[in-house]
């Protein structure tokens, strides 16, 4: 019976220790926790649905650098189409409109600019035929037109900078030989303009080439200096925070005075964010969110029109290894420092494994040769990627972390579901994949953007904060922690402290919780089994 009753008891602390294990095994920080991290998103990248206000005061607002627009011509009812996506004419021939009838703006003034097709060539005027094409793969002065707006109608002309309007003949063409100054009733220099809302992009690129540097200058120091302070540490601190995800644009390599059109003052914003980070004992993870050339096409790569060239271009992924160099040599010996992510959601349609993890591999070994013990920290791609592929790539030998994004929203699965649907997702298929990955041979694993949000329609506070446990419950169980997204944002249920003041969130109260449930069974089982011993 005591031999029975040691193996009883050895399991049991046995068990005890492979709950709490896991959660010991990242150095540096505090108690030797996991990390339990905010990212600190839209302060020194730009995100415009985390903050729109910050575009609020941009001229011609509507038509930023990326906008997609459409134009129907008012006299053949046609829309204006770039023949095969570009490379050949644009006609005015189509009665519906697609991705060949769909353009990108270049904005090169408040009412200037360069318009791009699908495949990437801009519209130009054919010599003295002034026949409009779209066949010119970079942009410049004979690629620049007006587009002068009625007010708030859709109506607007096209004027050529040599001064002639674009015109819509009989013949489906479209010329730049309209001649006078075309009236806003139904002629052929009239057309109206659609804005493809569900593409608009805003981000650092939008509002500084929106403002000009000048104003986008006072704008983005007054953002700096304000959105993020050291109040916040204070709070995330006291909530039991210990670790904050810092997104980052390559420009910073640059300041004070990074290439156009960005603005310098990032680099100092971080210095003092590190500096807080020491204060309040938090560490930091500096994550590399946005590339040259753009690694996913989004407004937090700070892509300019929503092409991802960042993979098309060894330059550009040897100036991004630069970036990391930087980043490296200025932060690695610094108390707070936790570890450096070297790249945010990279796109699984643009950029190639291999491409990807040479990468990884050569930020890896420049991290290294600045620090033997700084995580390296390796981003999934996102779209239809196995996580796996990372963890069998080799990318390097220690203190690797494969971050991967949890988010209920945006995926067609969830449209229309319960708020029991979600939660039993979380339950079910997020904890089983983490278990997968946790038992996967190599990198830590860490949950680096999840937010308490989803697609149910009047979920209760309740079914919040069920869904919140869940989540904090699942993911705890990463080896290397999470970060949620994001610590501020114009979306309530995505601010981090919004949740926690409201209590949305339960956060410490998650902790106290499975604290206790251990206890309580350590202290019934041990006396159950010291009863059955004396028995």
């Amino acid at each position: 019976m005591e031999f029975v009753f040691k193996q009883w008891v050895s399991a049991l602390f046995s068990s005890f220790w492979l709950l709490f294990s896991v959660a010991l095994s990242v150095e540096g920080i505090k108690g030797n926790s996991k990390v339990r991290g905010v990212n600190l998103g839209g302060w020194l990248v730009i995100e415009g649905w985390i903050k729109p206000s910050l575009f609020d005061g941009i001229p011609n607002g509507d038509m930023l650098d990326g906008t997609e627009v459409q134009f129907k011509s008012v006299t053949l009812q046609k829309y204006v189409s770039a023949e095969n996506g570009g490379g050949s004419n644009v006609t005015v021939s189509m009665d519906v409109p697609s991705s060949w009838e769909t353009f990108r703006l270049w904005r090169v003034s408040e009412t200037q600019f360069q318009l791009r097709c699908t495949e990437g060539q801009f519209w130009t005027i054919d010599g003295q035929g002034s026949f409009v094409s779209a066949t010119k793969e970079a942009p410049a002065t004979d690629e620049t037109f007006y587009i002068k707006r009625l007010g708030k109608s859709s109506r607007v002309h096209i004027q050529h900078q040599n001064g002639t309007y674009l015109q819509a003949l009989p013949e489906s063409q479209l010329t730049a030989d309209y001649q006078g100054e075309p009236g806003w009733d139904d002629n052929a220099a009239t057309f109206k303009m659609a804005i493809v809302s569900n593409n608009n992009i805003h981000g650092d690129f939008q509002l500084a080439d929106g403002y000009g540097h000048a104003k986008a200058k006072q704008v983005l120091e007054e953002h700096r200096n304000n959105f993020i302070t050291k109040d916040d540490f204070k709070f995330l601190s006291i909530h039991g925070i210990n670790t904050v995800r810092i997104p980052v644009g390559w420009w910073i390599a640059f300041d004070p005075d990074p290439p156009a059109p960005f603005i310098g003052g990032s680099l100092a914003a971080l210095d003092k964010a590190f500096s807080w980070a020491e204060a309040y004992n938090i560490k930091c993870i500096i994550d590399l969110h946005a590339a040259p050339g753009s690694q996913n096409g989004m407004e937090h790569s700070a892509s300019r029109d929503g092409s991802v060239n960042w993979p098309k271009s060894q330059h550009n992924i040897d100036k991004t290894l630069d970036v990391i160099d930087f980043l490296a040599s200025r932060y690695t010996k610094h108390p707070a420092l936790l570890g450096i992510e070297l790249l945010n959601e990279p796109s699984v349609a643009e950029v190639p494994l291999d491409k990807l993890v040479s990468y990884y591999q050569k930020g890896y070994q420049i991290v290294r040769k600045y620090s033997p013990t700084a995580y390296v920290i390796v981003c999934q791609r996102i779209g239809n990627a196995n996580p796996l592929e990372l963890y069998q790539a080799n990318i390097g030998f220690t203190n690797i972390v494969v971050d991967l994004h949890y988010y209920n929203l945006f995926d067609t699965f969830f449209v229309n579901t319960t708020a029991a649907q979600n939660i039993d997702y979380v339950y079910k298929s997020r904890a089983a994949q983490l278990q997968q990955l946790n038992n996967a041979s190599g990198p830590l694993l860490f949950i680096g953007e999840w937010v308490n949000e989803w697609n149910v329609t009047n979920g209760s506070k309740k079914d919040y904060q069920k869904y919140g446990e869940a989540q904090l419950e699942v993911y705890n169980v990463a080896s290397f922690g999470w970060a949620y997204w994001t610590l501020k944002n114009d979306r309530k249920h995505w601010d981090f402290e919004w949740n926690i003041r409201n209590n949305y969130l339960e956060f410490s109260s998650s902790f106290r919780l499975q604290i206790s449930s251990v206890i309580s069974f350590l202290v019934l089982t041990c006396s159950y089994l010291f009863f059955q011993h004396i028995w």
